[in-house]
């Protein structure tokens, strides 16, 4: 299958005010080198992954339009846009001059949920220009003002309207089976077992829904686990070579289509099924996500049980800073970036999504264009990072938490081969470098430039052979480790310095062990922590992976071993090691169960015939405590 130059899913620098916002078209046809236009009856479909990006919106803010449901009699999503086998993708009218400056008026009707999908998919094409880079481009008016755009700059809240989590008692629930249901790669399935752990230790029962990959791992930990659709290497494979959304070829379309639907169609059975193993029945009473999962909040609404999303970068509207999937140099952008994405990722999915409300769970079809996030327009969020990284902005509500990271302790069981140790022990730390369940699309070169690299500073250094098949030496190197698995939170201890693709829970590592932190994105929220990282002053720019160069690698080794950007680390790790992101998560769900007055179970009747003792009114049905029947 052909590739494009630019197939590793980095966004191209753009002008002053121009937002540059990843998705995957639906589409076929073909695409000049210069750009393409969205056909008005055209949909984009998004995938991604939590390195990548989701279907799913968080709260607050006038970016998450009401529900605007149809009877299914009236309303068939069958029929609102044509099957993607017969879309056609016109080629970019290059020649003709467009002026693609959103407007106020247009960016009010991305907000209005009474202008027909079509409608808002010839704005969409009037206003954005698709780029071969897997970019969508407009502009924002140098000198406008967020309200301008009719999304306000957000309400800001104070901290008496928000409780810190530090404050929260973790008060007695009565056991509850809770489903986790997570896509994604190992990176981001792992925090959720730490989740899954602590709520078990707190009586619940726990069952883990991802991808049969991830089985060994989850039952090792202890949790129970159910399959849900996909396959990670396939989405990640995919991720990495269309820049999160935008497909290379149309032959891919299909592939991409295949797992979304694969996914959202597995998503009750692991709600409601009993072990596949055991055969224990299992009915969840609450379920925790995250936002790849795509129909987790439609699945919520069919069961009438409380949600709540988690997920490692943000995608609640924000003035503070733009969708991680998005480019905005201008402020007034930021809080709009949001809806783009979400709008854009929603026009892609909703035929599958509306056809699992009315074929599995027997819900009416959403008709609204921004409608990725489900019929749960007050869905809890809570975010995993360090607020020392990343403090909570300050127009999140009360809905929204950043509880920390969530780690997983791995360190402690770990047994290194004696050889690594011997290694290790031989010579000064060495700097990591590895990029885990990424494809790297040339193995071999980028193999010789990190070598080189690493002969020109003078360092050592491990490299993890991970999926992308790094590390094939023509010649042993006794500078070089090469490493197949291990546990991060062990590893990095041991290393002066690590580069890699930008994970959130990889990141967390790393900076966790006061290592000065290089990041090489490959797409999606990757840029975002290798922008943070480098604000933070503990890395150097990020380097996009399709600028991966021996030049631009030596630069960063060198920034990293400069003494001063060491001591910022080791300050930023210990202002971490007050942070238990496990117990924030747990106490950040605890917080957002819903409350109802609970109602004590009838008594019986009395009868002639002597009867078993009254039920005590103190017995309390859980589902009725936790609104949940």
């Amino acid at each position: 299958m052909a590739e494009h130059k630019n197939s590793h899913g980095t966004t191209s620098s753009t002008s002053s005010g121009e937002v540059s916002v990843k998705f995957e078209r639906e589409v076929t046809g073909r695409s000049s080198s210069s750009g393409r236009e969205l056909d008005g009856d055209e949909t984009v479909a998004g995938g991604a992954l939590s390195n990548g990006g989701s279907n799913t919106s968080g709260t607050g803010g006038r970016g998450f339009p009401r529900v605007s449901t149809l009877p299914v009699e009236r309303t068939s999503c069958d029929t609102l846009e044509p099957p993607p086998d017969q879309l056609k993708l016109e080629k970019s009218k290059t020649e003709r001059p467009r002026n693609n400056t959103i407007l106020a008026e247009e960016a009010a009707q991305i907000f209005d949920d009474s202008i027909p999908v079509q409608q808002k998919q010839k704005l969409l094409n009037r206003i954005a220009t698709v780029k071969d880079n897997g970019t969508v481009e407009f502009e924002v008016p140098g000198d406008v003002e967020p309200q301008t755009f009719g999304v306000g700059s957000g309400t800001v809240y104070n901290e008496a309207d928000d409780e810190p989590l530090d404050s929260t008692d973790l008060q007695y629930i009565p056991p509850l089976q809770i489903v986790i249901l997570i896509v994604g790669t190992r990176g981001d399935v792992q925090p959720f077992v730490a989740i899954g752990k602590r709520l078990q230790d707190y009586g619940h029962r726990v069952r883990l829904a991802t991808h049969s990959n991830f089985k060994d791992f989850v039952l090792t930990a202890g949790l129970e686990f159910y399959p849900i659709g996909g396959d990670p290497k396939v989405l990640a494979g995919y991720m990495v070579k269309n820049k999160g959304f935008l497909p290379s070829g149309p032959s891919e379309i299909p592939i991409q289509r295949n797992q979304i639907k694969d996914i959202i169609y597995s998503l009750l059975s692991a709600c409601k099924e009993p072990d596949i193993d055991s055969g224990i029945p299992f009915k969840a009473d609450a379920i925790i996500a995250n936002p790849p999962v795509y129909g987790h909040t439609h699945v919520a609404e069919a069961l009438k049980v409380p949600l709540h999303v988690f997920f490692t970068m943000p995608w609640t509207p924000t003035s503070e800073f733009p969708h991680p999937l998005s480019r905005v140099k201008q402020q007034a952008g930021y809080r709009l970036s949001y809806q783009i994405v979400d709008s854009l990722i929603w026009l892609g999915i909703r035929d599958m999504v509306n056809d699992l409300r009315k074929r599995k769970l027997k819900l009416r079809p959403v008709t609204y264009l921004s409608g990725s996030q489900g019929s749960e327009s007050d869905v809890p969020y809570g975010y995993i990072w360090s607020p020392h990284l990343v403090p909570k902005p300050k127009d999140w509500g009360p809905k929204v938490d950043v509880v920390g990271f969530c780690f997983l302790d791995l360190a402690s069981n770990y047994e290194p081969p004696q050889q690594l140790m011997d290694w290790l022990n031989a010579g000064p730390k060495p700097i990591y470098i590895g990029f885990g369940s990424l494809p790297v699309q040339e193995p071999e070169k980028m193999t010789q430039i990190i070598v080189n690299a690493l002969e020109m500073t003078g360092q050592r250094g491990i490299i993890n052979k991970g999926w992308g098949g790094l590390g094939n030496l023509k010649e042993p190197k006794d500078f070089i480790y090469l490493l197949d698995n291990c546990p991060h939170d062990w590893l990095f201890l041991q290393c002066a310095a690590v580069v890699h693709h930008g994970g959130a829970g990889t990141t967390a590592a790393g900076l966790k062990a006061a290592c000065p932190t290089t990041i090489v994105p490959f797409f999606g929220d990757q840029p975002f922590w290798g922008e943070r990282v480098h604000a933070r002053g503990v890395g150097p720019s990020p380097i996009p992976i399709d600028e991966f160069s021996l030049p631009k690698l030596v630069d960063a080794i060198t920034f990293m071993l400069d003494p001063m950007v060491k001591e910022r680390a080791v300050e930023l790790a210990k202002a971490m090691e007050t942070e238990d992101g496990v117990t924030g998560a747990v106490k950040a769900f605890f917080k957002h169960l819903p409350r109802k007055k609970c109602e004590p179970e009838p008594e019986p009747k009395p009868v002639l015939a002597p009867a078993p003792a009254p039920v005590s009114s103190n017995f309390l049905s859980i589902r009725k405590c936790f609104g949940c029947s």
